[in-house]
């Protein structure tokens, strides 16, 4: 079971939403291509506010996630997801409890 994640939450420039989903996609599509551990991933977006987004991927294991932070390439992808945001807060998180 992987218990290891990552998570961020968005705060998009209004008009620029589509163009993040888009962005975030290819940083996800990316990621999947070049760190297999990561699990799965998930953006969500607010209903009312459609500029607020949270974003969370589960990993194999917390090396293999930080091991994705470290590659140049994140640092690129994350920073054109980050250009069209108001603010950006990204978090490491273990699971610590399961309900299946």
């Amino acid at each position: 079971m992987a218990d290891a994640y990552a998570s961020g939450r968005w705060h998009v420039q209004p008009g620029k939403e589509e163009e993040f989903i888009a962005r975030w996609r290819e940083f996800l599509e990316w990621t999947q291509q070049h760190h297999p551990a990561m699990v799965d991933s998930s953006l969500l977006q607010e209903v009312t506010t459609s500029t607020e987004f949270v974003s969370f991927s589960e990993w194999k294991d917390a090396e293999s996630r930080d091991q994705w932070k470290r590659d140049p390439g994140f640092a690129e992808k994350i920073g054109a997801c980050r250009e069209l945001c108001e603010r950006m807060v990204g978090k490491d998180y273990a699971r610590v409890v399961r309900i299946p």
